[in-house]
């Protein structure tokens, strides 16, 4: 548990900045019943094999891959989960006036759910409620594949070419879009307070946004239950539950 005094100060940390921006995590969602990859209880730290169906090669080759990730996705507690208090938080730290961006390596689309809006939240892996097309590059509502996955059809295809369909998230093997890691930077080095939250800052270029951050002179607050390899450049790491925390720390 984090001292008084760490949350105390975290909490001035953050009163006082003006342009703050944040990167949120899995750990963000664990409390709306949405398990994280590599924590003590992540999905990929109890089966490692999971990890195989977010691997880019093998999705678009293997047919057998797909029918893991469609049956994965159909029993997903993603699509009914609700927002927590951390992302509410999150959305008041935006009304509050002082957000710059609000990054997040999550795919749930909680953080809108929560009424943070859509132009300050830039989603650097993408999101799983809508599928594209590898072939004709049709975008469609995840629920419409979803009906047809619970109707019998395990791998669904493009209902416009034939396609191979996969969620607009980013798998390992491919690039992050160029124009949102732009944009991710740019908030990274406009804030004077970077503020990580659920994240193992273990991915990058995700990660490096830190790096970035504290190089321009901006304070780096750290929220994660676990320690991180940027634990080092932050003025102030706290290890409580985000959910109890953040709120604690984040202007209303």
């Amino acid at each position: 548990m984090s001292s008084s005094d760490d949350i105390a100060r975290a909490r001035d940390l953050i009163a006082g900045a003006q342009r703050i921006t944040v990167l949120t995590g899995a750990g963000v969602s664990t409390d709306s019943g949405i398990p994280d990859f590599r924590g003590p209880q992540g999905v990929w730290t109890k089966n490692p094999a999971a990890e195989l169906i977010w691997n880019f090669d093998n999705y678009r080759a293997d047919p057998e891959v797909r029918r893991a990730a469609w049956q994965d996705r159909v029993e997903h507690p993603m699509f009914t989960a609700r927002p927590g208090r951390a992302h509410e938080a999150l959305a008041a730290l935006e009304r509050s006036g002082k957000l710059v961006a609000l990054l997040t390596q999550n795919i749930d689309e909680l953080h809108q759910a929560a009424g943070s809006s859509a132009e300050s939240v830039v989603e650097l892996h993408g999101t799983n409620h809508h599928t594209v097309c590898l072939t004709c590059g049709a975008v469609a509502p995840m629920a419409d594949a979803l009906e047809r996955v619970r109707a019998g059809d395990d791998d669904p295809e493009c209902e416009r070419c034939g396609g191979v369909l996969k969620a607009t998230t980013i798998m390992f093997g491919e690039m992050l879009d160029v124009d949102v890691l732009s944009r991710a930077r740019d908030a990274a080095l406009g804030c004077d307070l970077f503020l990580a939250v659920g994240t193992s800052l273990g991915v990058h270029p995700a990660a490096g946004l830190v790096d970035l951050a504290s190089a321009a002179g901006a304070d780096v607050v750290i929220v994660n239950a676990e320690p991180t390899p940027y634990d080092r450049l932050a003025a102030v790491v706290l290890r409580d539950g985000i959910s109890e925390v953040l709120p604690a720390i984040v202007p209303g």
